[in-house]
């Protein structure tokens, strides 16, 4: 069974972790002795155990699905660990929170991993290792079948096995068939085949930079909408607006915009005006997001 801090329920539930210390307090499960918190009898049957941290001393936590509402354990979805997520998709632990780090679920932190705002959504939970205190998520088990996971190795399976029908089939969106206006025709220094001369010097300004990234890639959401470019090492997403005297086109920035703004995903945003002079622009853009070029 795995147990949390009071901290981290209190996160659980939203509330201040000062309003649940006083609420477990009103509810006879702790007491305040000698500045610090205890447990009492009826606490301990309610489940609440202590630990010692080395660095921080003694402090109490409880199971991870206790119901302070009526001190009982409440049956919840299964939740599992990214070893065990791993193992179902046959690759590392380490590769597996790497590909939820580009889908935006969790972040990289000094003391591990910390999950976001979009990782939450998905019900993940954040705990904290009791020796180290070093972070780490869990997951419900229905992330197994969540839909913008299994586009990740169904996209895997396509690069190991291209061919021209299954890659038009990937990238094509429904919303005005642009990219089947706009095919993508020409090639980069790094090989991507982009649409106009624009993503050319864009493409080739990241490869220069020495930044690994993504063309079209896919953002981790319900919406089947895709970027112009992506870096994944700090979750960053790169738009380039080319036609925006074209209503169509207007519309569907706008579109975008929305949803970007929805999830709350790092966005740098580039025109006409940026491309005739794009080391004087871009590198100030990517610096905003901890991304130093030189």
């Amino acid at each position: 069974m795995e147990y949390i801090s009071t901290s981290s329920l209190a996160n659980e539930l939203d509330i201040k972790s000062s309003d649940l210390f006083d609420k477990l307090k009103t509810l006879g499960w702790i007491e305040r002795k000698n500045d610090k918190w205890t447990l009492t009898d009826i606490g301990e049957q309610k489940g609440g155990q202590t630990r010692n941290n080395p660095k921080f001393g003694e402090y109490i936590v409880w199971p991870e699905n206790i119901s302070i509402d009526n001190g009982q354990q409440n049956d919840k979805p299964k939740f599992l660990n990214a070893t065990t997520i791993g193992k179902h998709f046959d690759i590392s632990s380490q590769r597996l929170n790497l590909i939820f780090s580009e889908l935006g679920w969790i972040e990289k932190d000094i003391s591990g991993w910390q999950i976001t705002k979009l990782g939450k959504g998905l019900g993940g939970r954040q705990f904290e290792h009791e020796t180290s205190g070093g972070t780490y998520v869990l997951w419900p088990d229905n992330i197994l079948t969540n839909k913008n996971l299994a586009f990740v190795f169904k996209d895997v399976a396509i690069i190991e096995q291209p061919t021209p029908q299954i890659i038009k089939e990937v990238t094509i969106t429904n919303s005005d068939n642009f990219r089947e206006k706009f095919p993508a025709t020409l090639r980069t220094k790094d090989g991507h085949m982009v649409r106009s001369r624009a993503e050319v010097i864009i493409d080739n300004a990241l490869y220069d930079y020495k930044l690994a990234h993504a063309y079209e890639r896919k953002l981790p959401i319900e919406e089947d909408l895709y970027s112009d470019f992506f870096i994944p090492t700090e979750n960053v997403y790169i738009e380039f607006w080319g036609m925006e005297n074209d209503p169509k086109y207007a519309e569907r920035k706008k579109v975008k915009l929305e949803i970007y703004k929805k999830y709350d995903f790092k966005l740098i945003e580039l025109n006409d005006s940026d491309i005739s002079n794009l080391d004087d622009h871009l590198p100030k853009k990517l610096l905003k997001y901890g991304i130093k070029v030189y």
